[in-house]
């Protein structure tokens, strides 16, 4: 008798330290799930920031080009990354003989570079995927906009409505 009360106080107390781990397993759950819902937060929040950033750049890369020379006078110092500082704004420089794609903003480079490497012109639709983007609406939409940016630029020519090619050797 004593055999069948020394195994059934083991199986109760295999049960109690299976209750146990399932409850830390679920308070784990839980905090996992917490710790989701605030990276996806911060996620957001980082995107929203970047494109505030950009876009301000470009608006205050406009003004300069225009003549006003608000970039300098609104934002005299552009943090573009860590240790890394720039005077007035990140824009798009107009293409000249001899300039190289490192002079462009991370993505507008990314962009030329994709077309430069294509063999056919491309649609906004087909680059987005190729410089890391999802190809949802609101990319397709903004790097449309990027591309006919090159283009006024003279980095890029629009063949056909819609259609991108480089329109010239990359160098850099």
């Amino acid at each position: 008798m004593e055999e069948a009360t020394l195994m059934g106080s083991l199986i109760e107390e295999l049960e109690a330290r299976e209750a146990a781990a399932r409850a830390r397993v679920e308070a784990l759950e839980v905090e996992i799930a917490e710790l989701t819902v605030r990276l996806e937060g911060g996620r957001e929040a980082l995107s929203r920031l970047k494109i505030a950033r950009e876009t301000v750049a470009e608006v205050l890369g406009e003004l300069s080009e225009s003549g006003l020379d608000t970039a300098r006078t609104v934002m005299p110092q552009v943090s573009v990354e860590p240790g890394v500082r720039v005077v007035g704004a990140i824009m798009v420089p107009h293409w000249r003989e001899g300039l190289s794609v490192e002079a462009l903003p991370d993505v507008y480079r990314d962009i030329v570079e994709v077309l430069a490497d294509a063999s056919r012109p491309m649609q906004a639709k087909q680059i987005v995927p190729r410089i890391g983007l999802p190809a949802v609406t609101a990319k397709i939409e903004g790097t449309r906009g990027k591309l006919k940016r090159l283009v006024e630029r003279g980095w890029l020519v629009e063949e056909r409505p819609g259609l991108f090619t480089a329109a010239h050797p990359v160098s850099g």
